[in-house]
């Protein structure tokens, strides 16, 4: 299920469904401690009127989901014609506290005053735990409900347009000892008022509010995060003043507003269509950066139930995909971060490893150090560590004019960062290839010689070379630099299958044999273009295209998304296909087509996959090429961060 609306200030961050359900809610980090992971922990919301409740996700309520012009604060407006009831939320993750608010707008859409009577529904496992040993307390002095376990404090609030408190309350059981939930509690319009409860538990809080024929009320709503009962208490006790939920929500909007100032001057630049959905990109990237710096893929937990895990970690790969626009569009404080979470995780030998949790602890992963003929090497995707170097060089480029930010760059990166990834880089050489030794590919599958990290690392070398010149280095830059021309000299040798004018996905050595992978693979031929390992206008680089997309395209000609390479099974949704477009993988395509001023063919992908985004700028991971529906996470910020280096893109192009 996508999260249309996502929320965050670098510390919360909440992730709203298709019902206006909280469906994630992370503290305190961005993606670390999901205390809404499990399956069943949505935050119901409910309406009881004329003697019966209806859900939100009864099927029943219908749907539009928006952000607020330049600021992440979401719109979302529930229409249930059968009952009569409008609901529009405004719902923002405060910028500077960590507290979840909701403007609640409830209208009555018939012709008489009705009793309407609004419930919202909490349930937290506090920890990413099964929930056991967590506390509820209803607190009658601050008129509130206290979740706890540990470190983390939750407290429940809300009031009316008048100041007055919820005047309902349930606490009790969730999914275990046959009850279902306090929700349940609501069914008949009437909470139990229970005061205290602990293991796995919820709560339910009610408002009720005579509303004339045509008319409305407002319910004002918040959830506080903190890691100690006191602060979370107090925090609670300034937002009970009156007006202040929509005084935070207003201080956001200018947070935003403020934050994204660099990012509009870009957009003013774009195509008046494309403006508002660069922005929205931007924010949904900036939504998944924790405040230490590491970049998250995706918060959407959809995943767990299907897979063994999901996309809340940080590849650094992703990362700095991630990062480079906001690096085009002048932001300095969220690369450094970003860079600097890279400087502490790396490993001693120079390379970075698989993934990362948020908090810089190593990730899960399924990489291990034994590989296929007993070969002994660390599980890491080496173009991870190219990358990261081949970004911060380009951070460095960019702010050429600023003296004291590059001599800080250099003081604190060149040492700790740069030169351990580079001589890693031109030092982990396959001695039959004179290419960069087997890792993981692009795509997490293969333990080869990929085309891809090949040309990543090639780059990353050159980028190095630069930096060492400007930090005094000569040594290491010509030690680089002829790492890199060698290493460009035997891609032209292995790497190009001249019989069917396609790049090789990549090599394998057994037996002292090469063994060449003839899979057509966009990573490989966005690879080899995109970092210089090809001239992007060689014959080897548009043949391979022209076979690319030959390939990889969609039987249906309205589907201009491509696939990531021959034979993907990766959530397959036909066996027909070559794998399902990727957004990712279309964008490459794009950024092609406009390096070669082929600037309609560029507009016609970037069109499609604004077609596919929610109205909110959300895009998926892949796309169903049949219904159009989402598959796997959404938001990816892979994709969100592709789109907008497209968009930024065009704008270098038009200069």
């Amino acid at each position: 299920m996508a999260r249309p609306v996502v929320l965050s200030n670098g510390r919360l961050h909440v992730g709203l469904n298709l019902y206006a359900q909280v469906h994630d809610f992370y503290f305190p980090y961005v993606g670390q401690e999901n205390h809404a992971a499990s399956k069943n922990l949505r935050h119901k919301v409910g309406v009881f009127v004329d003697g019966s409740i209806s859900w939100t996700d009864n099927g029943n309520w219908q749907f539009t989901y928006a952000y607020h012009d330049g600021s992440l604060i979401g719109s979302i407006k529930a229409v249930n014609d059968s009952i009569g009831v409008t609901l529009e939320f405004d719902d923002c993750v405060d910028a500077e506290h960590d507290v979840f608010l909701r403007n609640i707008h409830i209208i009555n859409m018939r012709e008489n005053e009705r009793e309407i009577k609004l419930f919202m529904h909490q349930v937290f496992f506090i920890g990413d735990a099964a929930g056991n040993g967590d506390t509820i307390q209803y607190l009658p002095d601050s008129k509130s409900i206290l979740t706890y376990r540990g470190q983390r404090s939750f407290v429940i609030g809300g009031n009316n347009a008048v100041g007055k408190p919820f005047d309902q309350h349930s606490v009790g059981l969730f999914g275990i000892e046959g009850h279902a939930g306090t929700f349940a509690d609501a069914e008949d319009g009437i909470l139990a008022n229970n005061s205290v409860e602990h293991g796995r538990v919820d709560s339910t809080i009610g408002f009720t509010q005579t509303i004339g024929a045509h008319s409305s009320g407002r319910v004002y709503y918040w959830v506080v995060a903190a890691t100690n009962n006191r602060d979370a208490i107090d925090r609670h006790s300034e937002i009970q003043d009156k007006n202040m939920v929509i005084n935070r929500i207003l201080a956001t909007s200018k947070w935003w507003h403020n934050w994204l100032s660099p990012a509009r001057h870009f957009a003013q630049r774009l195509e008046p269509e494309f403006q508002k959905s660069f922005l929205q990109s931007i924010m949904l990237i900036k939504s998944h950066i924790d405040h230490h710096g590491s970049i998250i893929a995706s918060t959407d937990t959809t995943m767990l139930h299907h897979s063994r895990d999901a996309y809340g970690y940080c590849w650094p790969r992703d990362g700095a995909f991630a990062i480079w626009p906001l690096i085009r569009i002048g932001y300095k404080d969220e690369p450094l971060k970003f860079f600097e979470f890279c400087r502490k995780a790396l490993r001693t030998k120079g390379y970075l490893s698989h993934k990362y949790q948020p908090d810089g602890a190593l990730g899960a992963s399924w990489h291990g150090y034994i590989h296929e003929g007993g070969v002994e090497a660390p599980p890491i995707q080496e173009d991870e560590t190219a990358i990261v170097l081949f970004v911060f060089a380009q951070f460095y480029d960019v702010h050429k004019d600023n003296k004291l930010l590059r001599e800080f760059l250099l003081r604190d990166f060149y040492e700790a960062m740069i030169r351990p990834m580079a001589d890693f880089l031109s030092s982990y050489i396959d001695d039959t290839t004179g290419l960069p030794k087997p890792s993981y590919d692009l795509w997490e599958e293969r333990f080869n010689i990929s085309t891809y990290t090949t040309a990543t690392v090639y780059a990353s070398l050159l980028s190095a070379a630069t930096l060492a010149e400007a930090a005094s280095d000569d040594e290491s830059a010509v030690r680089w630099r002829a790492s890199a021309d060698d290493m460009q000299a035997n891609a032209q040798k292995h790497l190009y299958n001249a019989e069917k004018g396609m790049l090789f996905s990549g090599l394998k050595i057994k037996n002292n044999e090469i063994e060449k992978d003839q899979r057509i693979d966009s990573s490989a031929v966005f690879g080899a273009f995109m970092f210089g390992l090809y001239p992007f206008d060689s014959e080897e680089i548009q043949s391979s295209m022209s076979a690319m997309h030959q390939a990889l395209k969609m039987p249906q000609p309205e589907v201009l998304g491509i696939a990531r390479y021959e034979n993907d099974q990766y959530f397959l949704v036909n066996s027909e296909l070559p794998g399902n477009p990727w957004l990712i993988t279309t964008l490459w395509l794009a950024q092609y087509y406009i390096e070669t001023n082929n600037r309609d063919e560029a507009l016609k992908l970037i069109k499609w996959t604004k077609d596919r985004m929610m109205n909110t700028g959300v895009l998926p991971e892949q796309i169903n090429p049949y219904d159009g529906k989402y598959v796997s996470v959404a938001p990816l910020i892979w994709s969100q961060s592709e789109y907008a280096s497209t968009l930024l893109d065009l704008v270098s192009e038009s200069d």
